[in-house]
């Protein structure tokens, strides 16, 4: 029996292109031609092309079949291998459906563990202040994000807030000076709300260091100079 590679790669449920390539990377011999330098494919062809789809149906790579070997063995030890690697795809799978039903149920953003806040207390935070949340995410321990999440979920509305977001960056001497006056005691308030706060860097997985000056950055690039002049003032006045 001889076939064309058009009706060996039809017979095997595969391609043209397919047994070329697997020509091209010796996972398949080349056959034997005719008289008219037509390639003549036989059963062995055949068999071996079943059983190159079957693998890869199965989720192995060229390079893993390429290193069981010609032989029609049974791969026990690949077959466990690719079994537990593809029960760590389902499981990591799986917990992205539960993360992504949380963010849909909630319609958290998608820069946010779902569990760290929710959704209605993120609404209520600037560009710039969402941004620095997501940095905090990264760089502190469970206790300092469990500080956090309690402040963000429980942050008291002040006027003072809303100035201080919407300031430009050219905001005169005057008017600074007093947001930082009407800020003060709001972070007096969230101070002594929250006095876990002092310490929300302890656990932090890089250390402490590394946290402060990662926030630092975070905070010098994402608030205007006028802002961060006002934030300097407010701190000095709570402090005094």
């Amino acid at each position: 029996m001889a076939w064309s590679t058009r009706e060996v790669a039809e017979l095997a449920g595969t391609s043209l292109r397919a047994v070329r390539h697997y020509h091209q990377v010796g996972l398949l011999a080349e056959p034997d031609r005719s008289s008219n330098n037509y390639k003549q494919y036989g059963v062995a062809h055949l068999v071996r092309l079943v059983r190159i789809k079957r693998l890869t149906d199965l989720g192995f790579s060229l390079p893993q079949i390429a290193a069981m070997g010609d032989a029609d063995d049974h791969p026990e030890e690949a077959l466990r291998a690719l079994d537990a690697e593809l029960a760590a795809t389902i499981e990591r799978l799986q917990r992205a459906r539960t993360e992504l039903a949380m963010i849909l149920d909630n319609a958290a953003p998608t820069d946010l563990p779902p569990e760290f806040v929710a959704s209605n207390a993120v609404a209520q935070l600037s560009d710039a202040d969402r941004s620095l949340v997501v940095v905090l995410t990264r760089v502190l321990g469970p206790q300092g994000l469990k500080t956090y999440a309690e402040l963000l979920e429980n942050t008291p509305v002040d006027p003072a807030v809303a100035m201080f977001d919407d300031l430009p960056a050219d905001t005169d001497e005057t008017t600074r000076q007093d947001i930082a006056e009407r800020l003060a005691p709001y972070i007096r308030a969230i101070n002594a709300a929250h006095p876990g706060l002092a310490e929300s860097r302890a656990d932090a997985p890089g250390g402490a260091r590394f946290a402060d000056a990662t926030i630092a950055e975070a905070v010098s690039e994402l608030y205007n100079a006028a802002q961060l002049d006002i934030v300097r003032r407010a701190q000095k006045i709570v402090r005094g």
